[in-house]
């Protein structure tokens, strides 16, 4: 049986249409500073965090649902197995956004990212800061806490 993947919803009090905008061309406003937008169906993005980055490729951007697989990953991790590195590649994030009467609920899930994973702990702690923290706060109230790259 394949353990299930990182999973998580929140409830944001704006429109599924800013939604959308932020998770298109606002990453740098709620996940790491310094991203390009995706604009196209095939289009790539590389999120960095400090040294380590990932590539990622808009498979599907639909106005209520959103993919994004990771193409090219490069996770560093000290004390962490060198397999780390990839662990990402192949994974899928995926963002499902409908109109709630409080706003927008998006369902978020990172297909592949499972608890068999070395960076699994690393990265739950980053999603549950970043999606339910940060993307939260900045459709909520303009301003998120992304990772602030330097370089």
């Amino acid at each position: 049986m394949i353990p299930p993947s990182y999973t998580r919803e929140i409830i944001v009090s704006c429109s599924p249409a800013n939604v959308y905008q932020a998770l298109t061309a606002g990453f740098s406003e709620w996940w790491t500073s310094g991203c390009e937008s995706i604009a196209e169906v095939g289009d790539q993005i590389t999120f960095r965090f400090g040294d380590a980055y990932w590539v990622m490729r808009a498979n599907i951007l639909n106005s209520d649902f959103i993919e994004l697989e990771c193409v090219e990953g490069h996770h560093l991790d000290v004390g962490q197995p060198e397999a780390i590195l990839t662990e990402w590649e192949g994974t899928k994030l995926k963002w499902n956004i409908q109109a709630h009467a409080a706003g927008t609920k998006i369902e978020f899930t990172h297909e592949g990212l499972t608890i068999t994973l070395h960076c699994y702990d690393a990265c739950e702690e980053g999603w549950d800061h970043f999606f339910v923290g940060s993307l939260k706060k900045y459709l909520d109230n303009g301003v998120g806490t992304p990772f602030l790259h330097h370089g």
